[in-house]
């Protein structure tokens, strides 16, 4: 991934340029200023400010906009500034004109499906992102409750409720609470958080320096603490939580030294350590654990054997450098997602071109999820766009999630019933809440 400096390529590439506060300046008198130092104080005043303006699936069928933008008392309409970003929007390429050239090889799909319709959207709940090209910050543990990064807090929400609370702030001393051999027991301070992963109970955050902060949801304090690297290039790209063939609960940490680790969280210690040519930005455990898809700064993709690390197989066919990857659930397809603007379906036993090429419209693919059943996968560009596809029309069959801002991160509930999408915006930033359909009408007959 490309070398973080807060600067330059902050600047052109996040949503501060793109803000929806460029519609009407009047709009941000009560938001501006709310950044990543924010006091909890001023956290607390921004979410009780918001919560009157969160928008329910009443509300949206009734034609409330379901950001809460006052489209009738702007200059712009919704179609023009839609149009507006679609031309002006600038998505990042390592690769020149990478977009342009994948687009000719993508397959056409059947848009105007509603797979998951629209539950509520809660301005109240404020997702950011540190860093423009990693954008898996938004995890769903059951179909009520999510965790998500707020500057430097990680925390709960639960849409039952509508509460949230803090479950880790990494704004100051952070230090295990528990001795571990491998453990770095001094802790780190003001880590900033550039992906985090949340399941089976465990909460993996890592860091710009490297940092690995473990901590159990269901134990006080912080469990384990470890920095991959001490090198500059050393920031912490992806963390996959998943349990071994023994049941054995481990994580998989992908970092920008070209190093894939896995972490045994039952013993707390480092057990592999796979290195590659090219800064990993991904990579994802199949379902029986065998086999790794590892993607990064490099447009081809490596399929890999846990046992020894070693490529079974090349993937070819992206353009530019990807920074996603997910696997189905029957553990012979996976995904692929590039800032070529497309996802790459692929077939383990065929693995010499991709199956379908999925086309984004304004942007680089960041983050792939597919439901716990498989029959969809959704797939989220950097800014305004979910795609969701149904698996067994063999993709051609598609949901087009249209909105506005910068999206931190997508997940599916473990149930499959829910979709929450995070999105980073100064004015409207919030929490998307969708809910799968279901097709109730066989009841009819039973009245």
């Amino acid at each position: 991934m490309s070398d973080y400096n807060g600067d330059d390529l902050e600047d052109e590439y996040m949503a501060d340029e793109y803000d929806m506060d460029d519609l009407e300046d009047d709009m941000n008198a009560a938001f501006d200023g709310r950044d990543i130092d924010a006091s909890d104080s001023e956290v607390e005043d921004f979410d009780q400010l918001n919560k009157a303006a969160d928008t329910s699936a009443a509300q949206a069928r009734n034609g409330k906009d379901i950001q809460g933008i006052p489209w009738d008392s702007l200059t712009l309409t919704r179609k023009d500034y839609r149009k507006t970003r679609l031309e002006q929007y600038k998505n990042y390429e390592n690769i020149p004109n990478s977009g342009d050239e994948s687009a000719k090889k993508c397959m056409n799909t059947e848009k105007g499906s509603s797979f998951y319709e629209f539950r509520r959207n809660s301005r109240s709940v404020r997702s950011t992102i540190l860093h423009f090209q990693l954008r898996n910050l938004v995890w769903a543990t059951s179909k009520h409750d999510v965790y998500l990064l707020s500057n430097y807090s990680i925390s709960h929400w639960s849409s039952l409720t509508g509460c949230r609370s803090e479950i880790l702030n990494v704004k100051g001393h952070v230090a295990p609470s528990e001795k571990h051999p491998e453990s770095l027991l001094e802790g780190f301070t003001e880590t900033q958080v550039s992906t985090l992963a949340v399941k089976e109970r465990l909460l993996v955050a890592g860091g710009f320096q490297g940092e690995l902060i473990c901590k159990h949801l269901d134990r006080p304090g912080v469990s384990f603490c470890s920095r991959t690297t001490y090198t500059e290039n050393a920031i912490t790209n992806a963390v996959d939580i998943y349990r071994n063939s023994n049941g054995a609960l481990h994580f998989m940490a992908s970092n920008n030294d070209c190093g894939v680790r896995d972490f045994d969280m039952e013993r707390y210690k480092l057990v592999q350590l796979f290195r590659y040519l090219w800064p990993v930005n991904h990579s994802s455990l199949s379902p029986d654990g065998k086999l790794v898809a590892v993607v990064g700064d490099d447009p081809d993709g490596l399929l890999v054997d846990t046992s020894n690390g070693q490529t079974i197989g090349t993937l070819k066919g992206h353009l530019d450098y990807s920074f996603a990857s997910a696997w189905h659930p029957n553990g012979v397809t996976f995904a692929t997602g590039s800032q070529d603007k497309t996802c790459r379906i692929w077939d383990t036993r065929k693995l010499s071109e991709s199956v379908a090429v999925l086309k984004g419209n304004l942007g680089a693919v960041r983050s792939i999820r597919f439901t716990s059943d498989g029959r969809y996968v959704a797939m989220a560009e950097p800014a305004d766009f979910v795609h969701i596809y149904d698996t067994k029309s063999g993709y051609k069959k598609e949901q087009e999630i249209d909105f506005f801002g910068e999206i931190s991160g997508i997940s599916f509930s473990p149930d499959t019933e829910s979709l929450f999408i995070g999105v980073w915006d100064r004015t409207y930033g919030s929490l998307l809440e969708y809910g799968r359909t279901r097709d109730y009408t066989y009841l009819d007959s039973l009245l």
